[in-house]
């Protein structure tokens, strides 16, 4: 496992984005769009996902796989992004400017993993 110290990091980061799952679920419940079903379940799988895609890419057989999944997860979680744009309730009390930068950001990190494609 010789992979450069910025793919760790990214690692380390959606780790730590997973386990926030559990240590503040309130926050990511406040933030999941209304309409979708199971709630509590979705907020635990998400952070599972998000730490079983961290740990995952630090194994060289499956990183491509894996990579592919923290695209496909940035991918679903737009779903969120735009939902906290659509009111005030929705938005958790966050700044729009926050909001509307958050869009951007999601694609950035996507082409951050895909960077690491076939490395």
């Amino acid at each position: 496992m010789n992979y450069p110290w910025h793919l760790y990091s990214m690692a380390i980061l959606y780790i730590a984005a997973g386990i926030m799952h559990f240590i503040k679920p309130k926050m990511y419940l406040r933030i999941l769009p209304r309409y979708l079903p199971h709630p509590r379940l979705l907020v635990v799988a998400s952070g599972i996902v998000e730490i079983v895609l961290g740990i995952g890419i630090c194994i060289p057989v499956f990183k491509d796989f894996f990579i592919y999944g923290i695209i496909g997860m940035l991918t679903v979680f737009l779903l969120v992004h735009f939902y906290m744009l659509s009111g005030e309730k929705a938005s958790a009390g966050i700044p729009k400017w926050i909001l509307v930068l958050r869009i951007p950001l999601q694609f950035l990190l996507a082409f951050w993993a895909y960077s690491y494609l076939k490395d």
